[in-house]
């Protein structure tokens, strides 16, 4: 398409952009997809958006001042290459998400709290036997031989005990049950 030729509405300009892509499609893409660093679908994309800012702006390619409309798509082109460059370095990365699936779940330091005191409640709850089984084994970090000889009972007993208190509290607290096991 040379810089004579007018753009029309309706199949007119249909055909004249489908001769603007035959004529100056591959070395737009071309020059696109070395400003893209090799990405094809970037590169595409840059291409279709050249050629709508054509489509939009006739007078553009209409101009007496040059033989061809190639310099003024290369130069649209390559601005809005940078344009993309510059807002994809101005936002963080994309992250996929099977990134996010093996990523490790922090809880906040208010969810812990509210854990805690939700736990400290529902232990306040249990027999003072079954209490002392779970202080010692599951917060003081005791083995079953140490709560045994600590509570002076055998350490059947205290796996018992340790197996029921932990029943009581998934009782307790049904939204912890998951971590209680």
């Amino acid at each position: 398409m040379t810089a004579g030729t007018t753009l029309t509405n309706g199949t007119t300009a249909e055909h004249e952009l489908v001769a603007l892509q035959r004529e100056h499609g591959r070395p737009l893409f071309a020059l696109l997809l070395r400003l893209c660093d090799g990405d094809r679908q970037r590169a595409e994309d840059l291409v279709q958006e050249t050629l709508v800012r054509a489509w939009q702006h006739p007078e553009a390619l209409r101009a007496d001042d040059f033989d061809s409309v190639r310099p003024w798509l290369m130069t649209v082109g390559r601005r809005l290459a940078i344009d993309a460059r510059r807002a994809r370095q101005a936002r963080p990365a994309e992250v996929g998400d099977a990134i996010l699936e093996n990523s490790r779940v922090i809880a906040d330091h208010a969810e812990r709290a509210t854990a805690a005191l939700d736990v400290r409640e529902a232990v306040k709850t249990l027999t003072p036997e079954h209490r002392e089984v779970l202080v010692l084994v599951y917060f003081q970090g005791a083995s079953v031989a140490e709560a045994a000889e600590t509570l002076g009972i055998p350490p059947g007993t205290v796996k018992s005990r340790a197996f029921y208190a932990l029943r009581a509290l998934r009782r307790v607290l049904p939204g912890y049950a998951a971590d209680l096991r």
